[in-house]
């Protein structure tokens, strides 16, 4: 696992690269947590966001092409949305984009047990992924999304009315994204400290070995009492799997 370390070692002094240059705010504790953890590494994030987008299309293809009119990370203002209309050129739509985590992992195990805090928590489009080379990814996902057109070709297609009514669901939306992370949070602190510490190089072998010399001496003392019958863990089948519960 000595790859792992120094691939998160590296990646973190890069610091952030996105457009932002720093992780959300509202998630700040919890990147910092994960990527405190020897089994985990964040490569990207974000919070949740409302956005307003404006542009030519609003398709995945042309997105780089497209303007942000208005954002926010937490609940907005009907007012904010009208004001970012105001500077429509094009077409726009209003968005919510629920939180989003990608996270490296160490082993498939510490992805396993990540996917699970995660689905528990309400991010049901949470997933593993394992790339050519082995490297282990878990996307924490939501499906809890909105995305309405609001102009095509510069014309306001809806009435004031009914971006009152977009605000209100998008920000029960925001709320609910916030439950889900903290939900999230404590889920998965309480899960990993219930995990018991990775054992140190050498430490599993040692152990074993131990377990075979204590049934070996114990064999030994029970021929010299000269006992005819094996007791229950003596024989070599019994032995071994006592050993494969321990290892």
């Amino acid at each position: 696992m000595e790859s792992f370390r120094l691939g998160k070692e590296q990646r973190l002094q890069r610091g952030d690269l996105s457009k932002k240059g720093r992780v959300d705010e509202e998630i700040a504790e919890l990147v910092n947590y994960v990527n405190g953890s020897e089994r985990y590494c964040s490569t990207s994030s974000c919070s949740g966001r409302i956005l307003l987008l404006g542009g030519s299309d609003q398709t995945e293809v042309q997105k780089q092409n497209c303007s942000w009119l208005f954002v926010t990370h937490q609940k907005c203002q009907k007012e904010d949305v009208v004001a970012g209309l105001q500077k429509v050129r094009d077409n726009a739509v209003l968005k919510f984009e629920p939180f989003v985590l990608h996270v490296q992992c160490r082993k498939m195990e510490d992805a396993q047990l990540l996917h699970s805090v995660a689905i528990n928590s309400g991010f049901r489009n949470s997933g593993i992924t394992v790339g050519r080379k082995g490297k282990i990814m878990m996307a924490v996902r939501s499906t809890h999304c909105l995305e309405v057109p609001l102009c095509h070709r510069g014309k306001l297609l809806v009435s004031e009315e009914y971006i009152d009514y977009l605000v209100h669901v998008a920000n029960q939306k925001m709320e609910e994204n916030q439950r889900r992370i903290e939900r999230f949070y404590t889920g998965l602190r309480s899960s990993i400290s219930a995990v018991a510490p990775p054992e140190q190089p050498g430490e599993k072998g040692n152990r074993v070995a131990s377990v075979y010399t204590r049934r070996r001496r114990q064999r030994t003392t029970e021929k010299e009492r000269g006992s005819g019958e094996p007791t229950a863990h003596s024989d070599g089948e019994n032995d071994l799997v006592f050993l494969m519960g321990t290892m």
